[in-house]
């Protein structure tokens, strides 16, 4: 499973529209640390939930196919 939510995010904010100090003011953080998050392959679940709210999009799904995909969810 090769994600890397910080580009991800990155390019959401992108779609938005709208800028890294908008985004920033909105989960509680400076623009330089946003910008570190971009490089971020993970980030806790806390962090990706504001972003998630944010950005008015589902980033946790992003994750969800590989749940399905999964070798370790076989109930065998």
């Amino acid at each position: 499973m090769q994600i890397h939510i910080g580009h991800i995010i990155r390019d959401e904010l992108r779609r938005s529209g709208h800028t890294n100090q908008w985004l920033a003011d909105r989960i509680g953080t400076t623009p330089r640390t946003l910008q570190k998050l971009f490089n971020k392959p993970s980030i806790d679940t806390q962090q990706l939930f504001l972003v998630s709210r944010a950005l008015g999009v589902d980033l946790f799904a992003c994750y969800s196919k590989y749940i399905k995909e999964s070798p370790y969810n076989s109930h065998e």
